[in-house]
């Protein structure tokens, strides 16, 4: 199928979708996958375990949390799923890489969707009080890919994209959450990044120690970030555990001075990015030679105690 077709029917799917429930509250109350801790199941919007094509086209992936959110692999289709056990009972593994690194083109494996009136099944993360992101990842480079949007042959991105959910005005890059690991004066550091307002100014949380060692490469490490968007607070954690870190950003980014509730934008976002920017494929941006599993996005700030029987539970 051609790209241009492939976004007329995830768009016409999604509409069926969020139609369907709208229509049917009960949607919501879909069974869960057993992996997922009964604390978490209420409030997963979407959930990517890369076991679950969609019937007839194998470059588009399931969720298998409530909203319904189909997402595509984007360049390298049904190749993206490779063997490989994030934890017990996994199947496969989300690859994503760059391509092309001497070249300019939009060949990079990662994965996502992206609408540019909004995805209507991720409406919960619009007038949310806290968004959770959480998931296995598997580092398979020693830093950021080189930049093929520069004419500069040596130059590199400042970033590593790994998971987020896009802004409602996203051109694609723009984030309400994410994990990633970004240049933070000077320094590659693991970071959750939100945005609570569209068009306002972000915050990033980030971790003091080493990434090489939060993140090694050939290993896999579960990872969560959670944003509080009414009070500014922000966490990660690794395999369980939080993280020691810092806000980069001093004042207030999130526009929380002054009487609330203080949610984010009442817009819905414009999709979800995996292991690198512009999931609709117009631009290359900070691509992930990764490999991911596990993918959670979640409407709450999930509590560091719900984070670690999640861990433990996929670990187990």
């Amino acid at each position: 199928m051609r790209r241009s077709r492939r976004i007329v029917a995830t768009a016409a799917s999604a509409l069926t979708l969020a139609l369907t429930a709208a229509a049917t509250p009960a949607a919501a109350d879909r069974p869960a996958p057993s992996d997922v801790h009964p604390a978490l199941r209420p409030h997963l919007v979407a959930y990517y375990d890369f076991d679950h094509p969609v019937p007839g086209d194998p470059a588009l992936e399931r969720d298998q949390g409530r909203s319904g959110t189909e997402i595509e692999l984007v360049n390298g289709g049904a190749a993206m799923r490779v063997p490989d056990r994030a934890y017990p009972g996994s199947g496969r593994a989300l690859r994503t890489r760059q391509i092309a690194p001497d070249a300019t083109g939009n060949d990079d494996w990662k994965a996502g969707t992206w609408s540019a009136s909004g995805v209507r099944t991720l409406r919960p993360f619009a007038n949310a009080g806290g968004t959770t992101v959480m998931g296995w990842f598997n580092r398979e480079m020693d830093g950021p890919a080189l930049n093929t949007t520069t004419a500069d042959p040596a130059d590199r991105y400042n970033a590593i994209g790994l998971a987020g959910v896009l802004t409602g005005d996203s051109d694609g890059h723009g984030v309400r959450a994410l994990l990633e690991l970004i240049d933070v004066g000077g320094e590659l550091r693991l970071v959750a990044l939100g945005r609570r307002v569209d068009g306002g100014a972000s915050q990033t949380f980030a971790a003091r120690e080493d990434w090489r060692t939060l993140l090694p490469r050939g290993r896999w490490v579960h990872l969560a970030a959670t944003f509080d968007f009414t009070t500014g607070a922000m966490a990660l954690y690794r395999d369980g555990r939080p993280v020691d870190g810092f806000l980069t950003t001093a004042g207030d980014p999130w526009q929380l001075d002054g009487p609330g509730p203080h949610l984010t934008s009442a817009t819905d976002p414009r999709g979800i990015k995996i292991g690198g920017s512009f999931p609709q494929d117009t631009v290359e941006r900070n691509p992930c030679d990764c490999r991911m599993d596990g993918l959670m996005f979640l409407d709450t700030v999930v509590p560091a105690r719900d984070v670690a029987a999640q861990y433990r539970r996929m670990a187990r």
